[in-house]
């Protein structure tokens, strides 16, 4: 007997990153992609050569951007990492255009936005009033969902608990985003885009919150996207 079944083929997630020894945060996300049923292709600065037949693109977290990119005359904070902001400044060059399925995670969201035109809170500590500065792998701070957002539909709740590893976050919206998601202060937290393609922005880590079902079910969701 013929199988005429065709083989279900596995989308290729690209993940953007840094050029460091221990990449804590593309294991962590490899193994989320794996498990989804993707197979993921590790992109530095110095492995820049994009494959052809990317499905899809994370964006991950790391050293804080230039600010020199949205706000000239703001002081330098914190390290930043210039070789990193031109490459992954040009791989979402590439793919806005063609709505590929995009996913920035903290300073990927970031970047996300300030590459479509917006702006960030340079540092956060004087905008929190009812939440810590405190930075922690574990989730101690309260994610609300706009109802009705995309992002509470794939996550599946209209509120969660996130981790929190971040001092700047997103101030003026790029082009073509819109809020998603904010935390106990009012800050944002999910930005997506308003014409519904896949292209979102998370302020968290979901890579590290394997045991939460809302967070896996994101990195399922991007999968899903990139298979169509």
């Amino acid at each position: 007997m013929v199988d005429t079944g065709a083989a279900v083929s596995r989308p290729l997630i690209g993940v953007t990153g840094d050029d460091t020894r221990l990449p804590l945060a593309w294991w962590f996300i490899r193994l989320a992609l794996q498990r989804c049923g993707a197979e993921a292709y590790r992109l530095t600065p110095s492995n820049s050569a994009i494959p052809k037949n990317l499905d899809g693109i994370i964006i991950s977290g790391g050293d804080d951007i230039d600010q020199g990119l949205y706000l000239p005359e703001a002081p330098e904070v914190a390290p930043m990492n210039p070789r990193r902001d031109r490459f992954e400044i040009a791989v979402l060059e590439r793919f806005l255009p063609r709505s590929l399925p995009i996913l920035g995670i903290c300073r990927g969201a970031q970047l996300l936005n300030v590459v479509l035109g917006g702006s960030l809170h340079v540092d956060l500590r004087h905008l929190r009033r009812r939440t810590s500065n405190r930075r922690m792998l574990l989730p101690h701070k309260t994610l609300m969902l706009d109802a009705g957002s995309h992002m509470e539909e794939i996550l599946g709740t209209e509120r969660c608990h996130i981790n929190s590893l971040h001092h700047q976050a997103i101030d003026r919206l790029g082009e073509g985003m819109v809020v998603s998601g904010r935390d106990l202060d009012g800050i944002t937290q999910a930005v997506e885009a308003a014409d519904g393609h896949f292209r979102m922005g998370v302020q968290w880590h979901p890579e590290y919150l394997p045991f939460q079902r809302p967070q896996r079910r994101l990195f399922k969701a991007l999968c899903e996207a990139a298979s169509q």
